[in-house]
């Protein structure tokens, strides 16, 4: 269970790192990173961000990207916090893939509902149809 003070600095990071990749990826277009969650240790030395990043297929390689500049983007929020917080704290970034999860289940759902839709259809009846009027028998 978190206490609030973590919430509370979760939410400063969360915010802090959001504008920091939002002027990152001006620079680069197509491109879209997204802060889903910042989860902080109780001790506030580690913090994990899990980020939501766009195109999916570039996912990876954007992440490792990251990872690879941790310090200079905790450098970064650290002149943006210096006065909030005494230690900025080490960051840890993750991928977010709950929205492809969700993605990937709602098209299985469709799946199968298309599928039943195809085996609740009436079948076409092979018979020709008898006219309904007698007269026209005679």
């Amino acid at each position: 269970m978190e206490t609030t003070r973590q919430n509370k600095i979760a939410r400063l990071i969360q915010k802090d790192l959001s504008n920091i990749f939002q002027a990152q990826t001006r620079q680069t277009r197509g491109i879209l990173v997204s802060v889903s969650v910042v989860r902080i240790s109780p001790d506030l030395s580690v913090a994990k961000a899990y980020l939501s990043i766009f195109p999916s297929a570039k996912a990876q390689e954007i992440l490792q990207n990251i990872n690879d500049h941790a310090s200079a983007i905790r450098y970064e929020m650290g002149k943006l916090q210096r006065h909030q917080l005494r230690i900025i704290p080490e960051l840890k970034f993750f991928l977010d893939d709950s929205l492809d999860y969700l993605e990937n289940i709602d098209k299985l759902l469709n799946e199968d509902k298309e599928k039943k839709a195809g085996n609740t259809e009436k079948p076409e009846n092979t018979e020709p149809e008898q006219p309904e009027n007698p007269d026209t028998e005679k």
